[in-house]
């Protein structure tokens, strides 16, 4: 991630924890009082990164932080559902899944599997296109790949 990245995403982080924001043009505009010079089209980016999410809070709509969401059913949800998008191709090797997706995607797919906080992943690596999955110790690396393929774009099939 690009420094200037990386500030912007905290920047974003620091306000939607400080008062509810409701819409992407609500924080491109606390962020451009701030400094920051975006498009509405890099804050939708900047949320989807970050894994910010519209919840329901008095009444009115805001976005929301993992943490703040902390439901782990809606973490494997998604988790599935950026799976279908984005995984072209799920196998196993050693103790490691290895992913590939569309160039530029990986990050997405490392980051819905680190919040989805599975006991059988001890971490991820995302480069450009392809993704490692760490398990765990004892952990099928098959039985892994396969729970996985089913909800790949591909159906597990490398490319």
């Amino acid at each position: 991630m690009t420094d200037a990245r990386v500030r912007r995403q905290k920047a974003i982080a620091d306000l939607i924890r400080a008062e509810p924001v409701s819409s992407q043009e609500e924080v491109t505009a606390r962020l451009a009082a701030r400094g920051f010079a975006v498009t509405q089209a890099t804050v939708s980016r900047d949320l989807d990164q970050m894994g910010a999410v519209k919840v329901k809070s008095g009444g009115a709509m805001r976005y929301a932080l993992p943490e703040e969401v902390g439901d782990s059913e809606w973490a494997a949800g998604r988790l599935e559902r950026i799976l279908a998008e984005w995984a072209q191709s799920v196998e196993a090797a050693g103790n490691l899944l290895v992913l590939k997706t569309p160039p530029g995607s990986a990050h997405l797919v490392a980051l819905a599997f680190d919040q989805a906080r599975l006991p059988e992943v001890a971490g991820t690596i995302a480069g450009d296109d392809t993704l490692f999955v760490a398990l765990r110790e004892g952990v099928s690396a098959d039985s892994m790949a396969s729970r996985f393929s089913r909800h790949s774009r591909e159906g597990g099939k490398p490319q």
